[in-house]
């Protein structure tokens, strides 16, 4: 009868062990999920035009339509530093003064009423830039011309100009290089000033400015490839300029299709690209950027951290025509009847509800430990304490229950 149960004992031991290991995830199931997530806390923007001169109009409008895209999807003007190198709204030659437009058909004034222009005309330099990047600016410079960004933010970076192999040209008086880029990406890494990072840029042969970055958590796209231009989109013949760029328009035209809480991923946007209609070979660089493309939203770089949860349906306002107040009056009191009963119907129930709340906060807050970062915590149960005992201690426990038990049985008989 001994042996029968000492026999018993180990099988039960064994099925044990396989109960603490089966349900907990593998490294490679926890290494997943913490990379399948952004963990990011803000977001910010760096909306860059380097060009002056009437003639490179499309250049100041594929930033505003870039500063319009995110602040619609999000980013307030207080995390955007948008960089504009000429002023063509005020320019003689506008047709259409104090506005900028995108189409030739002038339906989107980008210029608008609301935009915040952080740096301007000449402030807008190689030196500046980089500084603004890596914080290493003076101090009376205001709130608004700096990068407060963080370890937990997620940085966008969008630069329009004209380039070649490894530069780009500033207001066609100096360039900055792939190196200087690649550098000032270092710098803000070492100083904890982004978690993760999109640069993008449409100029001539973009895609030799994001060959020399070697920071991590930074993904690049550009318009072009080595040896390619970056050509525009189309004219507006009354203003005598092309409007936008063709990479940049093409872009625009996915993002205008999503709203805060669009799915979409960035995998999705890098493949709606088409060379035949862009004009040019877009490239993407992915080696350094740790998280799958298929996983990462475009709202992550293009958008901001929601705190409220949006919903796609619009709340049911009551409106009517002037013939129609009877019937809106009507409905209304209904609406408002409908709303008194509800309340008092859950009235009775309200305090069962914020206790249910209140246990969900509490379990909440305990998986928030595993989750991503798989962190252990303090269990009183029996259970949860043999589910954390290593194998070799959980058979040792096992082998000392059953050998107390023979002795206990031997010294009874």
């Amino acid at each position: 009868m001994l042996k029968s149960f000492f026999y018993t004992l180990i099988a039960w031991s064994v099925l044990f062990t396989f109960y603490v290991n089966g349900f907990s995830p593998s490294k490679e199931e926890q290494i997943e999920g913490f990379f399948s997530q952004s963990g990011h806390t803000n977001n910010w923007a760096v909306l860059v035009c380097t060009s002056r001169f009437w003639f490179n109009y499309r250049h100041v409008a594929n930033t505003l339509s870039m500063y319009r895209t995110v602040k619609r999807l999000g980013i307030p003007d207080s995390n955007i530093i948008l960089m504009l190198a000429d002023d063509v709204s005020c320019n003689p030659r506008n047709k259409y003064p104090a506005t900028v437009y995108n189409n030739a058909a002038r339906i989107l004034d980008l210029y608008g009423d609301n935009v915040e222009v952080d740096y301007r005309g000449y402030e807008v330099t190689v030196e500046n830039f980089i500084r603004m990047l890596t914080g290493r600016v003076s101090p009376d410079t205001p709130r608004s011309k700096r990068l407060l960004s963080d370890d937990r933010s997620n940085v966008l970076i969008y630069m329009t100009g004209h380039g070649g192999d490894e530069f780009l040209k500033f207001q066609d008086a100096e360039e900055i290089s792939a190196y200087d880029l690649a550098d000032s990406f270092e710098q803000m890494w070492e100083k904890k000033r982004y978690n993760e990072m999109l640069f993008m840029i449409d100029t001539c042969q973009a895609n030799t400015m994001y060959s020399k970055i070697y920071s991590p958590n930074i993904l690049a796209t550009g318009s072009s490839k080595l040896g390619e231009s970056s050509y525009s989109h189309h004219t507006d013949h009354d203003l005598g300029v092309a409007v936008i760029d063709g990479y940049t328009y093409y872009n625009l035209d996915f993002l205008e299709k999503i709203d805060m809480t669009s799915d979409k991923t960035l995998k999705e946007l890098f493949d709606s690209y088409d060379p035949a209609k862009i004009a040019s070979h877009p490239g993407i660089r992915s080696d350094l950027f740790k998280r799958p493309l298929d996983q990462v939203k475009v709202t992550d770089f293009f958008g901001n951290v929601q705190s409220i949860e949006l919903t796609r349906e619009r709340y049911p306002l009551i409106g009517a025509d002037d013939d129609d107040n009877n019937e809106m009056n009507v409905s209304l009191y209904k609406y408002i009847y409908q709303n008194i009963i509800e309340e008092e119907r859950n009235a009775s129930t309200l305090h069962l509800e914020e206790e249910l709340v209140e246990k969900e906060t509490i379990q909440s807050e305990q998986k928030q430990q595993f989750r991503a970062f798989n962190v252990k915590r303090e269990e009183k149960s029996f259970i949860h304490w043999i589910q954390s005992l290593s194998l070799t201690a959980l058979f040792g426990f096992i082998a000392t229950v059953a050998f107390g038990f023979i002795i206990t049985s031997s010294m009874s008989a």
